[in-house]
């Protein structure tokens, strides 16, 4: 469903630009961006998490620490890439109307197109590479399927959820102010008009400006999203400064007890868990 649902996505944005015959918007630009990463993401990871519950094999199991290794980095990768790429998209938006004049003077918006996307890729990519040179570590999570950031690793893990944090903090920041640029649009407009008599949501559409809206509704339910799976990795790598932290031991008693064995099938999941 996600390799899917990402190629529709850039079927209906191509077909979009086509219908137009114009340069593609630096939003559309951005969002055809988050696509094509999120595609790469799945079509990367899901195989190897397939491979591992057919084989009933842990990551280490299959291919020992560095298939784990790139895992982590990859996981790492796609979900601050994703991330950085969802800010530059609510940043541009908070440009466009809190700025229009010089935004539109200036080229801001296809600027920072042309800027976002290497940025995404290449500054993710130095920072989720630290543990592959020895700075932070990665580590396999219960069940076996997936490694990520080992929570020991303080610098490391303190580095990626701070700035994870930040990032979605200024997306709901810049979100904030683009529903408040929207606000005074339609009442300006109402001022202008004298008053709206259409009412409903057909009313807020044409009051505060259709295509801005739905930018809007997109951007909020990506940041909900994206905010879903990231907040609980965030919160557990900061959790580990203070003391908390994961107890990987207290994962496979559970596991075991549900299986009813312990220590049946020395190349399962639970086995290879480290200790």
């Amino acid at each position: 469903m996600g390799v899917l649902g990402n190629l529709l996505a850039l079927g209906i944005l191509g077909v979009h630009r086509r219908e137009r015959r114009a340069r593609a918007s630096p939003f559309c630009v951005l969002v055809t961006g988050l696509a094509v990463t999120d595609l790469l993401g799945t079509c990367v990871l899901s195989p190897v998490v397939f491979v591992s519950y057919a084989q009933q094999a842990s990551l280490l199991a299959l291919g020992s620490q560095p298939l784990c290794k790139l895992f982590a980095f990859a996981m790492t990768f796609f979900n601050l890439s994703s991330m950085v790429i969802l800010f530059f998209m609510a940043f541009e938006r908070c440009l466009a109307l809190s700025h229009p004049y010089v935004y539109a003077q200036h080229g801001w918006g296809h600027r920072l197109a042309r800027a976002a996307l290497p940025i995404s890729y290449v500054l993710p990519a130095l920072l989720c590479a630290l543990p592959l040179m020895g700075v932070g570590e990665h580590k396999q999570y219960c069940p076996g399927t997936w490694c990520f950031i080992r929570d020991g690793a303080l610098a490391f893990s303190l580095l990626y959820a701070s700035l994870t944090g930040l990032l979605i903090l200024a997306i709901l920041l810049c979100n904030a102010s683009v529903t408040a640029s929207l606000c005074r649009m339609r009442k300006g407009q109402r001022a202008r008009r004298g008053s709206l008599r259409r009412g409903g949501a057909r009313g807020w559409f044409l009051g505060a400006g259709e295509e801005e809206l739905e930018h809007l509704i997109l951007l909020v339910l990506m940041t909900t999203i994206f905010m879903v799976c990231s907040v609980p990795m965030t919160v557990s790598a900061l959790r580990e400064v203070g003391g908390g932290g994961t107890d990987d031991n207290q994962c496979v008693r559970s596991q075991k007890m549900r299986q009813g064995t312990a220590g049946k099938d020395t190349q399962g999941l639970i086995t290879f868990l480290p200790q």
